[in-house]
């Protein structure tokens, strides 16, 4: 097994192509379209849901058990709500995320007939006009408003011009990559991690090197919503690992540098032995790398368990502050992220067992030993029926 070399002008480049195509959820075929041109370029077979969701193939010797990893192709954005008689835009979020982001937001609203630019304001957005109530007014959706670039001042005017209730709104990214590092956009999430995995698949396409186990990159286009992988998985993958956000913040252990291996998150725990593979990969391999745990979070992977997928699941995280704003990460975690992804790919089934859907106890893990136990009292010693 051996940590690959990562293409980091392949990696910088694909972000800000990815950053490129506007794909809040639910209006995501061009970035669908995007993708499969890159793994494409790879050599990479892929298939499609009816949606739009792939699941991509690297074959190994073996596809059962498979393994996956998984990144998502959608991001925030809006929808219309309603059409005001001011000839402005009321607005429905899609995904979770707040208004406070969205105040100057300049963005792009797609109707049956065409593209128009506009930006969103609160209510009261002249201090010339309002004074103080510009600070006072309540942060949430409903004091928000789209403004049109465009001659509409009552709804016969925006019916005029072709909008419709329902029409999707991507934000702008407005991605700035520096020479340190640094990285801020908005939608780095996923976006960040779709390109450190597309990255990662290019580094084992040119290694040549003949992977144990079939591998599955996968790109879904719904987990902001909260839908997730489930659509491209089948019964011979075994296990999968998600990557997405880490969250710096106080009271987090994330960071904007290296690897967030995640413990659990709002789901509950991610699973023991797969992640303790992880962790053991990183250390071994020399991969900055720390743990955390995300009480107000859902992924691709909680997602596919929620639909009943009896898979082993894992999360990787690059550091994204202020997430669902505007994010910033460094381009080291991506690295990392990449590497990490790489050496998973050669390692195999972390239980061999789990070439079987269902069997026998032979062969299924042991999470602690009863030695190690210290003995209870009053009850019974774990080492004397165990």
């Amino acid at each position: 097994m051996q940590k690959l070399d990562i293409d980091h002008e392949y990696l910088k480049q694909t972000l800000l192509e990815l950053l490129a195509i506007p794909s809040p959820v639910g209006f995501t075929d061009e970035v669908v379209h995007y993708t499969c041109g890159k793994l494409g370029e790879l050599g990479v077979p892929y298939e499609l849901t009816r949606r739009g969701a792939i699941r991509a193939t690297i074959k190994g010797e073996t596809d059962r058990p498979a393994c996956a990893v998984v990144a998502h192709l959608d991001t925030l954005g809006a929808t219309v709500r309603l059409i005001k008689d001011n000839g402005r835009l009321a607005l429905l979020p899609l995904g979770s995320w707040s208004s406070r982001f969205a105040e100057g937001a300049r963005v792009t609203l797609f109707t049956d007939i065409g593209p128009f630019r506009g930006t969103i304001l609160p209510l009261m957005a002249s201090g010339h006009a309002f004074n103080n109530q510009v600070d006072d007014q309540p942060t949430n959706w409903t004091q928000v408003e789209l403004r049109l670039d465009e001659n509409v001042h009552s709804k016969a005017d925006l019916t005029q011009l072709g909008v419709n209730i329902g029409d999707f709104i991507a934000i702008d990214p407005q991605p700035e990559l520096h020479e340190n590092g640094y990285i801020s956009s908005r939608h780095l999430d996923d976006k960040a991690g779709v390109a450190a995995l597309l990255a990662a698949i290019k580094a084992i396409v040119e290694s040549g090197l003949s992977l144990p186990v079939y591998f599955h990159p996968m790109f879904t286009i719904t987990e902001e919503v909260g839908f997730g992988a489930s659509a491209v998985l089948d019964a011979r993958i075994s296990e999968m690992v998600s990557i997405d956000i880490a969250i710096p913040a106080e009271g987090q252990n994330s960071r904007e540098h290296g690897v967030t291996v995640a413990i659990c998150d709002s789901s509950g725990p991610f699973d023991y032995h797969l992640t303790r593979e992880l962790l053991r990969l990183c250390k071994d391999h020399e991969i900055e790398h720390q743990r955390d745990v995300f009480p107000y979070y859902f992924s691709d992977s909680a997602a596919a368990l929620r639909a009943g997928y009896d898979i082993r699941h894992a999360l990787l995280g690059f550091g994204a502050d202020a997430s669902h704003g505007y994010e910033r990460t460094h381009l080291s975690s991506l690295h990392a992220i990449a590497e990490l992804v790489t050496l998973y790919a050669q390692n195999g089934p972390v239980v061999a067992r789990d070439r079987r859907a269902i069997g026998p106890l032979e062969g299924f893990p042991h999470q602690w030993k009863p030695e190690d136990i210290e003995e209870p009292t009053p009850m019974p010693h774990p080492k004397e029926f165990l």
